[in-house]
């Protein structure tokens, strides 16, 4: 199999399906306020998955996470959510902060 081949097998099978429906649902939003309760109700649904993966990740932590104890996981997640609110909601800072209490507590653990 040519490399050339998994690739358009990549894009046909795994990106233009999703693209599809991403699609739609920008055509079949475009018609709703921004402030409606379908919106609200969608932000709603979307922060409550994230926080259940971020819970799940600090509770049962998968690999080599597993090695690092709790209270480093915790300390990672509360530095990382501080330096978001610090640099004006900066998704980037709030990840790379938390990455680095991470890595510095690892580090300090011995892991």
């Amino acid at each position: 199999m040519s490399e050339l081949y998994a690739y358009t097998l990549l894009v046909l099978v795994g990106f233009l399906p999703t693209e599809m429906w991403r699609m739609l649902g920008l055509v079949a939003a475009r018609g709703i306020a921004d402030e409606s309760e379908l919106f609200l109700w969608a932000r709603t649904v979307a922060i409550s998955v994230l926080a259940g993966v971020i819970a799940k990740i600090l509770l049962f932590p998968p690999g080599a996470l597993a090695s690092v104890p709790a209270v480093i996981r915790l300390a990672a997640i509360v530095g990382g959510f501080a330096a978001f609110l610090i640099v004006r909601r900066s998704v980037l800072a709030g990840v790379a902060a938390g990455e680095i209490v991470l890595t510095l507590g690892a580090l300090a653990y011995g892991i």
